[in-house]
């Protein structure tokens, strides 16, 4: 079983001359369904409302075969209002309540019982920086570490978490505990401002010495994806496409980076010393997957990632 903790969304999506649309998104929301539709048995924990929006949730979620354990709550559902512009590219507002006290570890700091059987624990974004939910996933992280393999994608939101500062250090401690780091160059950007994104990265991969990550991933959009390990740089180029828009892109990008590693059986903690030696002929196949997936992503409108048997047509 996969997990992903993190806030489930409706995307209000506004094109050019168009009236609002509502989608059901959220960044680990997507994580958690692109895993499915590529063929992943995962479970989402996040948070939505007893109301239309959180039904729609529900519906999309129960769709894809993503598994439910946490009960909506009395909250309103939350909503993110992306804003197109001609070139397709989106700009976002926030209505937002995140809080998940159903992942809070139990007595002894033992792991919640719906991570137990887990092998790979994925998380980010809003879910990581903003309280007081953040602590409460943090915590869960903690107590997961001992037995799965952690994957974060900081995935930043300046308009929602304003506090650089508050955001690097959230960030680097997330990924002192993680094994898999995706960012994207923009993210790095504003993390880290006027420094190189490979040694950004580069110094997150040695954050915490042999106990850091395994793998830190880049991407750059068109300019296409590359990632540091051990053993030293990978990249690829992005497949040629069509771009309608790029909502979702990165997070079908992280979901198929994810399952690549998985059906490598490089998940689970006890596989940590196989995935710190993953060669850099291994991570190039492994970009190559998930920058298929991203190509696919933005080839049609809105997050709508693609299934194992697209990609396998591609």
């Amino acid at each position: 079983m996969l997990t992903v903790i993190g806030e489930a969304l409706i995307d209000e999506v506004v094109r050019p001359g168009q009236a609002a649309l509502p989608h059901v998104g959220g960044s680990p929301l997507n994580v958690a369904v692109g895993l499915a539709r590529l063929g992943h048995p995962v479970q989402f924990l996040g948070r939505f409302g007893r109301d239309a929006y959180g039904d729609m949730v529900a519906g999309h979620l129960r769709e894809n075969d993503v598994l439910v354990p946490v009960a909506p709550d009395a909250h309103p559902t939350s909503v993110a209002r992306a804003v197109l512009d001609d070139a397709g590219a989106a700009s976002y507002e926030f209505s937002l309540t995140w809080e998940l006290p159903a992942v809070a570890p139990g007595p002894g700091g033992a792991p919640n019982f719906m991570l137990t059987a887990t092998t790979l624990l994925h998380t980010g974004s809003i879910a990581t920086m903003l309280a007081p939910g953040a602590e409460q996933v943090f915590a869960a992280v903690v107590a997961a570490h001992p037995s799965a393999t952690i994957s974060y994608d900081p995935n930043c939101r300046p308009s929602i978490i304003t506090n650089v500062d508050y955001a690097r250090a959230q960030a680097e401690k997330f990924v002192r505990l993680s094994d898999v780091v995706k960012a994207s160059d923009e993210d790095l950007a504003w993390l880290y401002p006027g420094v190189d994104p490979l040694e950004s990265a580069r110094t997150w991969l040695a954050l915490a010495g042999e106990e850091g990550p395994a793998v830190v991933v880049v991407t750059q959009g068109g300019g296409g994806p590359w990632a540091v390990c051990a053993a030293g740089e990978a990249q690829c180029a992005v497949p040629a496409t069509t771009v309608v828009d790029t909502v979702g892109a990165g997070d079908s990008f992280m979901a198929a980076l994810l399952a690549a590693l998985v059906e490598r059986e490089l998940d689970g903690a006890q596989r940590r010393p196989a995935l710190c030696a993953i060669s850099c002929e291994q991570l190039e196949e492994v970009l190559r997957y998930a920058a298929r997936a991203a190509a696919i992503t933005v080839s049609r409108a809105g997050a709508n990632p693609p299934t194992h048997a697209e990609l396998l047509e591609g």
